[in-house]
């Protein structure tokens, strides 16, 4: 065995106190990507894992483990996770994701190796500017210089491992508001790996020395904003978009609740909103005040409630931030200070219409049997993930009035890593069925996400796609009515020829047709990977 490997590196040493210092913290999965200027951090992981103390997860494709990184922390209640990649073109795959990750309040420990400052703009391998590359996406860039071999005589990589990790953790959580990703910056020198010291006995260590009763070290939550002070007795109305949104602005009045809200199933929803905007102006012009949560964007006719003259409306801060697209917003903040009580006989005028309203039907298997069947499967031991295209825009007009567990990529709203962000999901719950309703461009975009971990272990997890042959959800919009059809379909809908059973199968996956509610309804009692497709015309 090479000498390198069992004398001390003091990469190993700093890597194997960092990665300690992080589980001592509260983060117990990790995600990596193999890579050679990574490796410290890897065998140190790998202690760990061997040992029974973390949850390790292997990708192959840095933009993939990204998003399945962020499925996982949105699973697990927004919980930090380590995310591990080496240097160059592997750090920019995970640009999309801490774009999500940032823009809905998601935190991640981003371990992201390099070479030491001295390789740094002289032409050296898979080298680029990795300080400041994801922006202000990230809470903060710690550069953190390659450890010596001064550093490790003199014994100081502990306490500067401690150091860090204390301040990225603070960072990367110091609130639910601005809760996000934060990126070490790690640099390396060769020898990169040994085999000591063993994280898990570092970790070991780290745990004799804290107090039984020690908390991990948190900042002081300094919200700064004075309550939202409303009078609920005027007409009001809550408009919900991505959650979760366990708000009690609600406190008596309708909610026109977006799916992947949390508040879908609440007593006050309306849930045929979309439809009553058209149909019924005459409540709706009597509305006076509006309270925003989360971060709404699925609806027009939603979004243009706000700019209606006379309006007071009201934003509740959530982990989307605030929502003030025209700038007319009353108060934000990040609480709810009641002022007067509402007016009962305004939300039972709501809710009787609503419950009178009959949504029209067709005969046809449709995108509205679709969404109902797999929200009436999704009641019990299950998530639910609904993909940033036409069928969570669906979901808005037809998911039925149920308390059912909805997540969404809501930060930018791409089709980016969905099929990576539901693996993200099953692997924090895996006692859960974990579905993602996805279209077919969507599928293709992450399909390299279909590789199967072994290790990962045996996960319900159902890819439901619908396929209507491209990019149907350009159909509503102008340029589907300016455009000759040739060069619409060419340019927008990008209509595709790909076999998804056979992807599917050769990724290791089952897959299944479904093509009306019976056999829809027989694929969602099936257990383990499993495509389900739904073609539409």
């Amino acid at each position: 065995m090479p000498d390198s490997l069992t004398t001390d590196s003091p990469a190993q040493v700093f890597a194997a106190n960092v990665v300690a210092e992080l589980v001592a913290g509260g983060v117990t999965d990790f995600f990596i990507a193999p890579g050679a200027r990574s490796q410290a951090i890897t065998v140190a992981l790998g202690q760990l894992a061997a040992a029974g103390t973390i949850n390790l997860h292997v990708r192959l494709d840095e933009r993939s483990l990204a998003f399945t990184a962020l499925g996982a922390s949105l699973g697990g209640f927004r919980k930090p996770v380590g995310v591990v990649t080496t240097s160059g073109t592997a750090v920019a795959n995970l640009h999309p994701a801490v774009l999500e990750a940032h823009h809905s309040g998601v935190p991640l420990i981003l371990l992201t190796a390099d070479r030491p400052h001295e390789l740094r703009g002289v032409g050296a391998n898979q080298t680029t500017n990795q300080v400041g590359i994801f922006g202000d996406a990230v809470v903060k860039c710690f550069d953190v210089a390659a450890p010596s071999e001064a550093d490790l005589v003199a014994g100081r990589l502990p306490d500067l491992a401690k150091a860090l990790v204390a301040e990225a953790m603070q960072l990367c959580q110091q609130s639910q508001i601005q809760a996000g990703p934060v990126q070490l910056n790690l640099a390396f020198r060769e020898p990169l790996s040994g085999l000591t010291p063993n994280a898990q006995t570092v970790y070991e260590e780290l745990l004799k020395s804290q107090p039984t009763d020690a908390q991990p070290d948190s900042l002081p939550l300094e919200l700064g904003d004075a309550p939202v002070s409303i009078d609920y007795s005027r007409p009001t109305i809550v408009i919900a978009g991505a959650g979760p949104n366990y708000s009690g602005a609600s406190h008596g009045v309708p909610i026109f609740a977006e799916p992947s809200s949390g508040l879908r199933g609440d007593y006050h929803s309306i849930n045929n909103y979309r439809f009553l905007i058209e149909q019924r102006p005459d409540l709706i012009d009597q509305i006076e005040q509006i309270i925003i949560v989360g971060k709404p964007t699925l609806s027009r006719p939603v979004l243009a409630l706000l700019r209606r003259p006379n309006l007071r409306v009201f934003v509740e801060k959530s982990i989307y931030g605030h929502f003030d697209l025209y700038g007319n917003a009353t108060q934000i903040g990040n609480q709810i200070e009641v002022l007067a009580e509402p007016d009962e006989a305004w939300l039972q005028q709501w809710l009787q219409v609503d419950q009178d309203f009959i949504a029209p039907k067709s005969d046809r298997f449709e995108r509205r049997q679709i969404i109902e069947e797999v929200w009436l499967a999704s009641q019990v031991e299950s998530q639910l993930l609904l993909g940033a295209s036409r069928m969570i825009r669906e979901a808005d007009f037809w998911a039925p009035a149920v308390e059912i567990e909805v997540y969404s990529n809501r930060g930018l709203a791409g089709i980016d890593g969905t099929i990576a962000t539901a693996t993200g999901l099953a692997l924090s719950n895996p006692e859960l069925t974990t579905r993602a309703l996805i279209g077919d461009l969507t599928f293709l975009h992450d399909v390299g996400s279909l590789v199967i971990d072994p290790n990962d272990g045996e996960l319900d997890l159902q890819i439901i796609v619908v396929n209507d042959n491209g990019g149907s959800i350009f159909e509503s919009l102008e340029m589907a009515k300016t455009l000759d059809r040739e060069s619409f379909e060419r340019l927008f809908k990008t209509p595709q020829i790909a076999d998804l059973k056979k992807l599917a199968e050769a990724y290791g996956w089952n897959h299944v047709y479904a093509t009306d509610e019976l056999e829809l309804r027989a694929a969602l009692k099936q257990t383990g990977r499993i495509v389900i497709e739904v073609a539409l015309a």
